[in-house]
Protein backbone atom coordinates (compact mmCIF):
# COMPACT_ATOMS: atom_id res chain seq x y z
CA UNK A 1 0.00 0.00 0.00
CA UNK A 2 1.43 3.06 -0.98
CA UNK A 3 0.83 6.92 0.05
CA UNK A 4 -2.30 8.76 -1.78
CA UNK A 5 -1.22 11.86 -4.10
CA UNK A 6 -1.86 15.13 -2.26
CA UNK A 7 -4.76 15.41 -5.05
CA UNK A 8 -6.64 12.29 -3.23
CA UNK A 9 -5.88 12.69 0.52
CA UNK A 10 -8.12 14.23 2.83
CA UNK A 11 -7.38 17.76 3.81
CA UNK A 12 -6.64 16.71 7.65
CA UNK A 13 -4.52 18.50 10.11
CA UNK A 14 -2.62 16.31 12.31
CA UNK A 15 -1.16 17.86 15.67
CA UNK A 16 2.07 15.50 16.71
CA UNK A 17 2.89 15.90 20.31
CA UNK A 18 7.02 15.36 20.53
CA UNK A 19 9.64 15.86 17.65
CA UNK A 20 11.75 12.72 18.16
CA UNK A 21 12.05 9.69 15.59
CA UNK A 22 8.28 8.91 15.49
CA UNK A 23 6.92 12.36 15.36
CA UNK A 24 9.20 13.63 12.59
CA UNK A 25 8.74 10.64 10.93
CA UNK A 26 5.08 10.73 10.42
CA UNK A 27 5.54 14.51 9.90
CA UNK A 28 7.69 13.51 6.59
CA UNK A 29 4.93 11.16 5.50
CA UNK A 30 2.35 13.39 5.99
CA UNK A 31 3.80 15.92 3.84
CA UNK A 32 4.75 13.42 1.39
CA UNK A 33 0.78 12.37 1.54
CA UNK A 34 -0.34 16.17 1.13
CA UNK A 35 -1.68 16.27 4.32
CA UNK A 36 -1.18 19.06 7.00
CA UNK A 37 1.35 18.81 10.50
CA UNK A 38 1.87 20.34 12.97
CA UNK A 39 4.52 19.07 15.23
CA UNK A 40 4.66 20.05 18.77
CA UNK A 41 7.94 19.59 21.07
CA UNK A 42 9.00 20.52 24.56
CA UNK A 43 12.41 21.64 23.98
CA UNK A 44 13.56 25.21 22.33
CA UNK A 45 16.01 23.28 20.06
CA UNK A 46 16.99 20.46 18.28
CA UNK A 47 19.93 19.70 19.85
CA UNK A 48 23.17 17.77 18.67
CA UNK A 49 22.49 15.52 21.17
CA UNK A 50 22.15 11.57 21.64
CA UNK A 51 23.71 8.83 20.77
CA UNK A 52 23.34 6.10 18.10
CA UNK A 53 20.48 4.06 16.49
CA UNK A 54 20.59 1.17 14.00
CA UNK A 55 17.77 1.53 10.97
CA UNK A 56 17.22 -2.31 10.73
CA UNK A 57 15.94 -3.49 7.44
CA UNK A 58 12.09 -3.18 8.57
CA UNK A 59 12.69 0.48 9.29
CA UNK A 60 14.95 0.99 6.29
CA UNK A 61 11.85 -0.97 4.47
CA UNK A 62 9.35 1.77 5.76
CA UNK A 63 11.48 4.73 5.16
CA UNK A 64 11.85 3.93 0.95
CA UNK A 65 7.75 4.16 1.38
CA UNK A 66 8.57 7.86 2.00
CA UNK A 67 11.58 8.33 -0.03
CA UNK A 68 13.90 9.15 3.31
CA UNK A 69 15.64 5.65 2.73
CA UNK A 70 18.50 6.96 0.73
CA UNK A 71 18.79 10.16 2.61
CA UNK A 72 19.10 8.30 5.83
CA UNK A 73 21.67 5.47 4.58
CA UNK A 74 24.06 8.40 3.21
CA UNK A 75 24.51 9.82 7.07
CA UNK A 76 25.54 6.41 8.20
CA UNK A 77 27.26 3.33 8.17
CA UNK A 78 25.73 0.23 6.86
CA UNK A 79 26.12 -3.33 8.95
CA UNK A 80 27.72 -6.12 6.90
CA UNK A 81 27.72 -8.44 10.27
CA UNK A 82 26.75 -8.72 13.52
CA UNK A 83 28.44 -10.66 16.09
CA UNK A 84 28.17 -11.79 19.79
CA UNK A 85 31.07 -12.30 22.09
CA UNK A 86 31.67 -13.45 25.33
CA UNK A 87 33.64 -10.97 27.56
CA UNK A 88 37.32 -12.74 26.69
CA UNK A 89 36.06 -12.53 23.42
CA UNK A 90 35.24 -15.71 22.09
CA UNK A 91 32.83 -15.57 19.25
CA UNK A 92 29.50 -17.03 20.56
CA UNK A 93 27.37 -16.32 17.07
CA UNK A 94 27.69 -14.25 13.95
CA UNK A 95 25.17 -13.36 11.27
CA UNK A 96 26.07 -12.22 7.46
CA UNK A 97 23.71 -9.52 7.27
CA UNK A 98 25.14 -8.33 3.98
CA UNK A 99 24.17 -11.10 2.29
CA UNK A 100 19.97 -10.77 3.78
CA UNK A 101 20.33 -7.09 2.56
CA UNK A 102 21.24 -8.16 -0.89
CA UNK A 103 18.16 -10.82 -0.20
CA UNK A 104 15.44 -8.87 0.64
CA UNK A 105 16.89 -5.43 -1.25
CA UNK A 106 17.02 -3.35 2.30
CA UNK A 107 19.76 -1.67 4.11
CA UNK A 108 20.77 -1.63 7.31
CA UNK A 109 22.45 1.15 8.60
CA UNK A 110 23.72 2.13 12.05
CA UNK A 111 23.23 6.63 12.55
CA UNK A 112 23.86 9.17 15.14
CA UNK A 113 20.24 9.52 15.91
CA UNK A 114 20.62 13.32 15.43
CA UNK A 115 22.13 12.89 11.95
CA UNK A 116 19.11 10.45 11.82
CA UNK A 117 17.02 13.65 13.39
CA UNK A 118 18.31 16.08 10.98
CA UNK A 119 17.23 14.00 7.55
CA UNK A 120 13.98 13.99 8.77
CA UNK A 121 13.41 17.43 10.13
CA UNK A 122 14.82 18.76 6.12
CA UNK A 123 11.42 16.46 4.45
CA UNK A 124 8.86 17.46 6.96
CA UNK A 125 7.90 20.31 5.01
CA UNK A 126 6.82 23.92 5.69
CA UNK A 127 9.23 25.91 8.06
CA UNK A 128 6.74 26.04 10.75
CA UNK A 129 5.44 22.54 10.95
CA UNK A 130 7.69 22.23 14.23
CA UNK A 131 6.90 24.48 16.73
CA UNK A 132 9.69 24.46 19.81
CA UNK A 133 9.63 25.11 23.20
CA UNK A 134 6.09 23.95 23.58
CA UNK A 135 4.60 20.20 25.83
CA UNK A 136 0.91 19.02 24.59
CA UNK A 137 0.06 18.95 28.50
CA UNK A 138 -3.94 18.21 28.11
CA UNK A 139 -6.68 17.91 25.30
CA UNK A 140 -9.88 17.96 24.98
CA UNK A 141 -12.03 16.07 22.20
CA UNK A 142 -15.48 17.03 21.03
CA UNK A 143 -15.91 14.51 18.69
CA UNK A 144 -15.39 16.72 15.74
CA UNK A 145 -12.04 18.46 16.48
CA UNK A 146 -9.24 17.72 19.20
CA UNK A 147 -8.16 20.45 20.74
CA UNK A 148 -4.58 20.44 22.89
CA UNK A 149 -3.63 22.07 25.46
CA UNK A 150 0.44 23.36 25.68
CA UNK A 151 2.27 24.26 27.90
CA UNK A 152 2.98 27.94 27.44
CA UNK A 153 -0.90 28.62 28.25
CA UNK A 154 -2.23 28.29 24.66
CA UNK A 155 -4.08 25.70 22.93
CA UNK A 156 -3.95 24.46 19.06
CA UNK A 157 -6.71 22.78 17.35
CA UNK A 158 -6.38 20.06 14.68
CA UNK A 159 -8.81 16.44 13.37
CA UNK A 160 -6.21 14.10 15.23
CA UNK A 161 -3.65 14.21 17.92
CA UNK A 162 -0.62 12.16 18.07
CA UNK A 163 0.98 11.35 20.88
CA UNK A 164 4.46 10.69 20.03
CA UNK A 165 5.92 12.37 23.59
CA UNK A 166 7.71 9.06 24.94
CA UNK A 167 7.78 7.06 27.85
CA UNK A 168 6.13 9.02 30.18
CA UNK A 169 3.47 10.23 27.38
CA UNK A 170 1.14 12.81 28.49
CA UNK A 171 -1.27 12.43 25.76
CA UNK A 172 -1.03 8.55 27.00
CA UNK A 173 -1.92 9.55 30.85
CA UNK A 174 -4.68 11.88 28.92
CA UNK A 175 -6.11 8.38 27.88
CA UNK A 176 -5.69 5.88 29.67
CA UNK A 177 -4.87 7.65 32.99
CA UNK A 178 -1.49 7.64 35.57
CA UNK A 179 0.25 3.92 34.98
CA UNK A 180 3.80 3.31 36.29
CA UNK A 181 6.61 2.05 34.16
CA UNK A 182 8.42 -1.53 34.52
CA UNK A 183 11.83 -1.34 35.52
CA UNK A 184 13.80 -3.97 33.92
CA UNK A 185 16.27 -4.52 36.71
CA UNK A 186 19.02 -2.91 35.06
CA UNK A 187 20.77 0.38 34.12
CA UNK A 188 22.30 1.52 30.25
CA UNK A 189 25.23 4.18 29.43
CA UNK A 190 25.42 5.18 25.71
CA UNK A 191 28.51 6.78 24.38
CA UNK A 192 29.85 8.06 21.21
CA UNK A 193 33.38 8.66 20.30
CA UNK A 194 35.71 9.33 17.66
CA UNK A 195 37.22 5.99 17.18
CA UNK A 196 36.79 4.56 14.09
CA UNK A 197 40.41 3.01 13.84
CA UNK A 198 39.95 0.58 16.43
CA UNK A 199 36.71 -1.14 14.82
CA UNK A 200 35.68 -2.76 11.93
CA UNK A 201 33.88 -0.90 9.37
CA UNK A 202 30.15 -2.71 9.23
CA UNK A 203 30.83 -4.78 12.24
CA UNK A 204 28.61 -4.46 14.87
CA UNK A 205 29.32 -6.14 18.54
CA UNK A 206 27.79 -7.04 21.51
CA UNK A 207 29.53 -8.83 24.42
CA UNK A 208 28.11 -10.66 27.39
CA UNK A 209 29.22 -11.00 30.51
CA UNK A 210 27.54 -11.80 34.19
CA UNK A 211 25.01 -9.15 34.94
CA UNK A 212 26.36 -6.68 32.15
CA UNK A 213 26.73 -5.78 27.81
CA UNK A 214 28.71 -4.15 25.95
CA UNK A 215 28.01 -3.21 22.36
CA UNK A 216 30.29 -1.31 19.65
CA UNK A 217 28.80 -0.11 16.61
CA UNK A 218 29.92 1.99 13.97
CA UNK A 219 28.17 4.79 12.99
CA UNK A 220 29.89 6.70 10.39
CA UNK A 221 31.90 10.37 10.27
CA UNK A 222 34.84 8.85 11.90
CA UNK A 223 32.74 7.91 15.45
CA UNK A 224 31.73 5.16 16.88
CA UNK A 225 28.49 4.31 19.49
CA UNK A 226 29.01 2.01 22.49
CA UNK A 227 26.45 0.79 25.11
CA UNK A 228 26.49 -0.45 28.11
CA UNK A 229 24.46 -2.50 30.54
CA UNK A 230 24.53 -3.35 34.09
CA UNK A 231 21.95 -5.13 37.07
CA UNK A 232 21.62 -2.02 39.23
CA UNK A 233 18.89 -1.01 41.74
CA UNK A 234 16.95 1.57 40.04
CA UNK A 235 17.70 5.14 40.20
CA UNK A 236 21.38 4.68 40.94
CA UNK A 237 23.26 7.44 40.02
CA UNK A 238 27.27 7.67 39.22
CA UNK A 239 29.36 9.75 41.24
CA UNK A 240 29.87 13.46 39.48
CA UNK A 241 32.56 12.95 37.08
CA UNK A 242 33.33 9.24 37.63
CA UNK A 243 30.85 7.64 35.46
CA UNK A 244 33.54 6.83 32.87
CA UNK A 245 36.15 5.30 35.91
CA UNK A 246 32.84 3.11 36.99
CA UNK A 247 32.86 1.48 33.46
CA UNK A 248 36.46 1.40 33.07
CA UNK A 249 36.69 -0.84 36.68
CA UNK A 250 33.08 -2.36 35.33
CA UNK A 251 34.59 -3.59 32.44
CA UNK A 252 38.15 -3.83 32.99
CA UNK A 253 39.22 -7.38 32.09
CA UNK A 254 36.74 -7.66 28.73
CA UNK A 255 38.59 -7.85 25.51
CA UNK A 256 39.52 -5.27 23.18
CA UNK A 257 38.99 -2.96 22.17
CA UNK A 258 36.14 -1.88 25.30
CA UNK A 259 38.91 -0.20 26.94
CA UNK A 260 40.07 1.90 24.48
CA UNK A 261 36.88 2.61 23.53
CA UNK A 262 36.34 3.82 26.73
CA UNK A 263 39.70 6.25 26.82
CA UNK A 264 38.72 7.56 23.55
CA UNK A 265 35.14 9.17 24.81
CA UNK A 266 34.77 12.50 26.38
CA UNK A 267 32.85 12.42 29.40
CA UNK A 268 30.32 14.84 27.92
CA UNK A 269 29.07 12.58 25.58
CA UNK A 270 27.96 9.67 27.49
CA UNK A 271 24.17 9.32 29.05
CA UNK A 272 23.00 7.18 31.36
CA UNK A 273 19.24 5.87 31.87
CA UNK A 274 17.74 3.19 33.31
CA UNK A 275 15.92 0.86 31.12
CA UNK A 276 11.92 0.83 31.36
CA UNK A 277 9.26 -0.41 29.52
CA UNK A 278 5.21 -0.61 29.84
CA UNK A 279 3.05 -3.58 29.82
CA UNK A 280 1.51 -3.70 26.51
CA UNK A 281 -1.54 -2.12 25.73
CA UNK A 282 -4.26 -3.43 23.79
CA UNK A 283 -6.07 -0.03 22.48
CA UNK A 284 -3.81 3.06 21.26
CA UNK A 285 -6.52 5.25 20.28
CA UNK A 286 -9.52 6.82 21.58
CA UNK A 287 -11.73 8.86 19.22
CA UNK A 288 -9.30 11.21 17.61
CA UNK A 289 -6.62 10.51 19.53
CA UNK A 290 -3.76 7.89 19.14
CA UNK A 291 -0.04 7.13 20.34
CA UNK A 292 3.13 6.32 18.21
CA UNK A 293 6.74 5.18 19.36
CA UNK A 294 7.49 4.95 22.63
CA UNK A 295 4.13 6.56 23.62
CA UNK A 296 2.31 3.54 22.61
CA UNK A 297 4.63 0.55 23.27
CA UNK A 298 8.33 1.49 25.50
CA UNK A 299 10.21 -2.00 25.03
CA UNK A 300 13.64 -2.13 26.28
CA UNK A 301 16.36 -1.88 24.09
CA UNK A 302 17.77 -5.77 23.53
CA UNK A 303 16.51 -6.11 19.69
CA UNK A 304 17.13 -3.15 18.41
CA UNK A 305 13.84 -2.27 17.83
CA UNK A 306 12.39 0.68 19.61
CA UNK A 307 13.18 3.42 16.83
CA UNK A 308 12.53 0.82 14.11
CA UNK A 309 9.33 0.41 15.80
CA UNK A 310 8.27 4.57 15.99
CA UNK A 311 9.09 4.32 12.04
CA UNK A 312 6.83 1.33 11.09
CA UNK A 313 4.19 2.97 12.99
CA UNK A 314 4.12 6.98 11.83
CA UNK A 315 4.53 5.50 7.56
CA UNK A 316 1.37 2.84 8.58
CA UNK A 317 -0.20 5.83 10.61
CA UNK A 318 -0.14 8.63 7.75
CA UNK A 319 -1.02 5.53 5.18
CA UNK A 320 -4.57 5.43 7.37
CA UNK A 321 -4.72 8.90 7.79
CA UNK A 322 -3.93 9.67 4.17
CA UNK A 323 -7.18 7.10 3.06
CA UNK A 324 -10.61 8.09 2.58
CA UNK A 325 -12.79 7.74 5.59
CA UNK A 326 -13.75 8.99 8.89
CA UNK A 327 -10.52 9.32 11.06
CA UNK A 328 -11.54 7.05 13.62
CA UNK A 329 -11.71 4.53 11.12
CA UNK A 330 -8.17 5.49 10.09
CA UNK A 331 -7.25 4.92 13.80
CA UNK A 332 -8.63 1.22 13.80
CA UNK A 333 -6.91 0.64 10.76
CA UNK A 334 -3.95 1.70 11.93
CA UNK A 335 -3.73 -0.59 15.46
CA UNK A 336 -5.06 -3.75 13.18
CA UNK A 337 -2.00 -3.55 11.69
CA UNK A 338 0.84 -2.42 13.93
CA UNK A 339 -0.60 -3.24 17.90
CA UNK A 340 -0.33 -7.17 17.84
CA UNK A 341 3.11 -6.88 15.43
CA UNK A 342 4.69 -3.90 18.42
CA UNK A 343 3.34 -6.11 21.46
CA UNK A 344 5.05 -9.09 20.51
CA UNK A 345 8.65 -7.18 20.21
CA UNK A 346 7.94 -5.45 23.17
CA UNK A 347 7.63 -9.00 25.00
CA UNK A 348 10.74 -10.84 22.94
CA UNK A 349 12.83 -7.64 23.96
CA UNK A 350 11.55 -8.44 27.51
CA UNK A 351 12.46 -11.72 27.43
CA UNK A 352 15.55 -10.99 25.73
CA UNK A 353 16.82 -8.34 28.27
CA UNK A 354 15.89 -10.94 31.01
CA UNK A 355 18.81 -13.76 29.56
CA UNK A 356 21.17 -11.35 28.72
CA UNK A 357 21.40 -10.08 32.30
CA UNK A 358 21.95 -13.50 33.88
CA UNK A 359 24.69 -13.09 36.72
CA UNK A 360 25.10 -16.65 38.06
CA UNK A 361 28.17 -17.59 36.25
CA UNK A 362 27.13 -21.01 36.23
CA UNK A 363 23.78 -20.47 34.32
CA UNK A 364 26.33 -17.89 32.01
CA UNK A 365 28.80 -21.03 30.62
CA UNK A 366 25.83 -23.58 30.11
CA UNK A 367 24.00 -20.11 28.35
CA UNK A 368 27.58 -19.19 25.96
CA UNK A 369 28.22 -23.13 24.91
CA UNK A 370 24.08 -23.10 24.06
CA UNK A 371 24.63 -19.58 21.81
CA UNK A 372 27.70 -21.43 20.08
CA UNK A 373 25.71 -24.41 18.70
CA UNK A 374 22.92 -22.16 17.25
CA UNK A 375 23.45 -22.66 13.74
CA UNK A 376 23.50 -18.86 12.57
CA UNK A 377 20.71 -19.63 10.68
CA UNK A 378 18.41 -19.52 12.90
CA UNK A 379 19.12 -16.03 14.09
CA UNK A 380 19.29 -14.86 10.47
CA UNK A 381 15.89 -16.21 9.88
CA UNK A 382 14.24 -14.63 12.85
CA UNK A 383 15.99 -11.04 11.23
CA UNK A 384 14.52 -11.86 7.40
CA UNK A 385 10.96 -12.69 9.34
CA UNK A 386 11.45 -9.31 11.09
CA UNK A 387 12.35 -7.29 7.80
CA UNK A 388 9.46 -9.42 5.88
CA UNK A 389 6.88 -8.57 8.36
CA UNK A 390 7.44 -4.61 8.50
CA UNK A 391 3.96 -2.46 7.28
Amino acid sequence: MSLPSAASAPARHVLIAGAGIGGLTLACALHRAGLRATVLERADALRQVGAGITVQMNASLALRRIGLCDAVVAEGARVDETVLFDAKGARLTRMDVGALQRELDAPMVAVHRARLQSVLRAHVGPEDTVRLGVAVTGFQDDGARVTASLSDGTTVSGDVLVGADGLRSAVRTGLWGQQPTRYSGYTSWRGVCPAADLVSTGHLSETWGPGARFGIVPIGHGEVYWYATLNAPAGTEDAPGQTLAVLRERFAGWHAPIAALLDATSPDRVLRTDIHDRPPLRHWSRGRVTLLGDAAHPMTPNLGQGGCQAIEDAVVLAECLAAPGPVEDALRAYEARRVTRANQIVVRSWRMGRVGQWENRAACFVLDALMRRVPSRVATQQLRDMAKAAL
